[in-house]
């Protein structure tokens, strides 16, 4: 089977790299990318480890095929850092002891950023049915959700 050419943009950057017809986004970002945040959790879209976003849209990268990024815009964990500068989210991670193990961080941050894009002023339960595709073994998500609450008041400039 031949190898497919995808050019996409990935954190802001374009890109170009060859997969497999049945490569899963997920297999190219960790594996022809070295982008190794997104997590494989499951392999079936019900952890929420992988996450990342598609032209805005939140998707599971271990459900998308590689080849569907061709003309599209991807953005991963490694893109909401700006250098040394952490987005206000992964701040509000570390203050509040968001994490643990680490396997659900990069999804849960993904998933909160691209909830904040949409809703600037989310409720707390507008930020737990978000978040409810993305699990968590460690922490109970309560320190996940006032991270995230915290961080929206201060984006809002509350």
């Amino acid at each position: 089977m031949a190898k497919l050419h995808v050019t996409t943009s990935v954190n802001g950057e374009p890109v170009e790299f060859l997969c497999e017809p049945y490569d899963t986004m997920l297999d190219a970002l960790r594996g022809q990318l070295g982008l190794t945040g997104s997590k494989e959790g499951c392999s079936s879209g019900d952890c929420g480890a992988c996450s990342i976003t598609l032209d805005d849209r939140l998707v599971c990268s271990c459900l998308m095929l590689a080849a569907e990024a061709e003309g599209h815009e991807i953005r991963t964990i490694e893109g909401m850092a700006h250098g040394d500068k952490l987005h206000p989210l992964q701040q509000k991670f570390l203050e509040h002891a968001a994490l643990q193990c680490g396997i659900c961080t990069s999804g849960m941050l993904v998933a909160s950023e691209a909830l904040l894009k949409k809703n600037a002023n989310p409720t707390e339960e507008e930020v737990r049915f978000w978040l409810a595709g993305n699990l968590c073994r460690c922490t109970g998500y309560d320190k996940i959700v006032r991270a995230v609450m915290e961080t929206a008041a201060e984006m809002r400039g509350a």
